[in-house]
This record gives structure tokens, sequence and C-alpha cells, in this order.
């Protein structure tokens, strides 16, 4: 559902935003707020998605909304996903935001705070709400409105090449973290290739920490998580099905992502945990040229006997900061990008998972993949909590030190110690 290598690690401070880029977004086109109704609007679109495969398509929604809104123009931006909560938030601080945004859930109540967003509301923008996934309409509020109208959701799944793991024995996936291990000791030993693929971005760790029953903090009880004594089971796990047979070696590289989704895609490692946003790519690849070779299941349970996968996705928000003509038609816009209708379109032509029921069409739900992550999101995936700082966790000191401890170059407990004294001081109410 997006980008062409995804980033989930994000930064507490903005970047400088380029001169040129806050002049292309911004969504006061020299008219005043009182511009007569029936002279045509432009308004600016942050869009965040691949650039390569998805954005193609939502160009050619954007004529369709044109076709049928003739007062309306929209100037399509595509901003690569993980530069685009930078770029947003030093153009919003100088009044040079575009008019709609395509935020990651986990930035949208974080901008909400900063009175970035416009709630949605009552508005055109959030039209027959009870179709919406409840908790997916939930990630997008703060302090009680809503800032964002959900497009897109997704959440983790353990993708796995039925053919290799036949040939290994095996005609299912694996249901838990030990059994992962045989499964890929196998596939090494009787497919000559590796059986798994752990990727260190600190997103993927969190279906250990899940399946541990915990997180990274307690939102609810303003506490830090992250170094408990079960976040230290969790990551013990995650080191050693790294260090199991069949696994492949830790890969730190910068193309990391890029080589592990080419080692899955032309057969060379038979197992991955992976979001529904790469499945357009996956089922081009010749390890699945039939399509019916793609399984999809849970990420494989901790020792509470629970598997857990994080909640993910986009929304679309509107700027705030926008006048009133823009902001009436970005919120026209955002209506119908994020209809049950247009949803179909998208899924159908992106892979991705709506946000509406309605959306789940029979011929939505016939798409490789897509029933398959439709129930992950039902028996494993977890509603991000109502904290404007939770994407900012995921961030630098994480990931810097998770790797160090999959490396061996610290203690699982002196790492997870050193990054709860950094959310000490994002989350200073916290115990």
């Amino acid at each position: 559902m997006r980008r062409g290598i995804p980033q989930r690690v994000f930064t507490a401070t903005a970047l400088v935003a380029t001169l040129a880029l806050a002049a292309t977004a911004c969504g006061d086109n020299g008219d005043s707020d009182g511009k007569s109704a029936d002279k045509p609007v432009t308004i600016t679109w942050w869009d965040t998605s691949n650039a390569t495969n998805e954005a193609p398509n939502y160009q050619a929604l954007i004529k369709d909304f044109e076709n049928k809104n003739p007062k309306i123009k929209v100037k399509y931006v595509n901003v690569p996903f993980d530069q685009a909560q930078n770029k947003f938030q030093t153009a919003a601080g100088s009044k040079g935001a575009p008019d709609v945004i395509r935020a990651e859930v986990g930035w949208t109540s974080s901008w909400a705070k900063l009175q970035y967003l416009a709630p949605l509301d009552g508005t055109a923008a959030l039209d027959k709400q009870d179709d919406i996934t409840p908790s997916l309409l939930k990630q997008a509020q703060y302090e009680g409105k809503t800032y964002g109208a959900p497009i897109v959701t997704d959440t983790l799944g353990l993708m796995w090449n039925k053919d290799l793991l036949k040939k290994a024995g095996h005609d299912k996936a694996p249901a838990t973290w030990d059994e992962l291990k045989q499964v890929a000791k196998d596939v090494k030993d009787k497919a000559g290739v590796d059986g798994f693929w752990l990727n260190n971005a600190t997103y993927y760790e969190l279906p250990f920490l899940y399946g541990e029953g915990t997180d990274m903090v307690d939102a609810a009880g303003k506490k830090i998580t992250i170094n408990s004594p079960e976040a230290v089971k969790a990551v013990d796990i995650s080191k050693d099905v790294l260090a199991a047979p069949g696994v492949a070696k830790l890969d730190v590289t910068a193309d990391a992502y890029a080589h592990m989704q080419d080692a899955f895609v032309n057969g060379k490692v038979a197992m991955i945990v992976q979001g529904p946003w790469e499945l357009t790519n996956i089922l081009k690849g010749k390890a699945f040229t039939d399509p019916a070779n793609l399984g999809v299941a849970s990420p494989p349970a901790g020792s509470t006997g629970k598997s857990g996968a994080p909640t993910g996705g986009h929304n679309l928000s509107v700027y705030a900061g926008s006048p009133k003509a823009e902001q009436e038609a970005a919120l026209k816009f955002v209506g119908w990008m994020t209809s049950g209708e247009t949803q179909a379109q998208i899924a159908l032509k992106n892979g991705t998972l709506p946000t509406r029921t309605s959306a789940y069409t029979a011929e939505v739900k016939a798409t490789p993949g897509i029933a398959d992550f439709q129930q992950v999101l039902a028996d494993s995936a977890q509603p991000r909590p109502e904290l404007p700082e939770y994407s900012t966790l995921l961030g630098d000191s994480f990931g810097q030190n998770l790797t160090k401890i999959l490396q061996g170059k610290q203690s699982t407990q002196e790492g997870l110690d050193k990054i709860a004294e950094d959310y000490k001081k994002l989350l200073k109410d916290f115990s």
C-alpha cells in the first residue's frame, strides 16, 4: 500500500523542507476566503503511495473525480513515504501545507494535537460512518474528534511459499515461533533455500511484543513497558529465531528491505513477515506466477499462545490552514476518495485492504491475499493507542538498540533499558 521501500522509522523533529516543495504544496491559490462558490477551485493533494505501482491508479481516480466535479481541480503531488512526515510538519508550520495529505495512521493524532488538521466530523469527508471499521475510525481520532478519513488499512502477516514448504514436508504455516524455527530448518535441509528472513525494522518487532502480551508502552496506564520482563522475553525470542538453522543472516544494510523482497519473490526464502502493501509486487515475482502459491496467515504466536499484529494504514486528512473554499473542496474530495465504491476500485488495482465493509465485494475478496489479510485483521490485529507520540516510539532509539541486541553487541535488558530512558524524555508523565 505504499512506498518502494517503506520506512517505519519516524523522527520526532521536522527536517527543513525545500522552498520549491512548499510552493508546490500551498493550498492558497491567491484568492481570499470570500471566493465565489461558482469559481473553479484547485486543491493540492500530497499522496504518499508507491510512485510506480499505486500512484498511477490514484491519478486515474482523480480524473474521475474531476469529471464528476468540474469546478474542482486536484493538483497531485507524490511525496516519498519516508519523507512525508517531516515535510508536512515543516510545511504546516509555515502555512504552506497541501489541502489534503495521505497520512500514516500514526501521524494523525500527533498532527491533530499540533492543530494542523481540520476535524472531519459532520462533514462530507465522513459520510456513512457506520460503514467504516470502528477500530480504524478510532485510530483517526484525537480527544473525541475525528481528523482522518480511513482510506486503506494494513497489518502484518506471515507470507509463505507453499511449494517450498511442501518440499520440506509442511502443508500449512507455522502457528508459533518455535514451529517456525523447525519449518525453517526443514526448508533449508530439504529445499536448499533459507526458510525465514527476519526484518529488524522496529515495526516488524511488534508481533513479538504482542505475542508476549505487551507493547512499547501502556498508554492507558501511562507506563513505559519496552524494558519490562515481557518485552525482554519477546526480543529474546526474536534473537532465538534469528539464530536458528535455516534463518537468513541479519541484513543491516540500507537496502535490507529490498533484499528481503527480492529473495522472497524469487523463491530464495520461504517465509517473511510482511504487509498487504506488497501484494502487487509479490504476485509479479517468478515464485508466484501462480498466485495460489502464496500463503498468508497471522504472525506466529508467542509464549502466551496468542498471535498479535499491528494495525496500520492511511487516512486522508485536511489541512486546517487552507482557505474556506479549498477546504470545502478538499472535504468533498476526501469523502469521494474514501467512499466504499472508490475503495473497492483501489483494492482491485493496488491490492490493498479497504476500511469500509461495503468495499469488500465478492470481486475484491477474490483478489489473492485480500481475504487472507482480512482474516488476519479479524484474528490478530491490535489497534494503536490514542497516543500522539506512538509512531515516534518506533524511531531511532528503538531501531538502533534493537539492531545492536540482534547483533549481540549488547544484552537485551541493557538495550531495552536505553530505549526506555529515551522514551522517558518524550513521555515525561509516564512512569
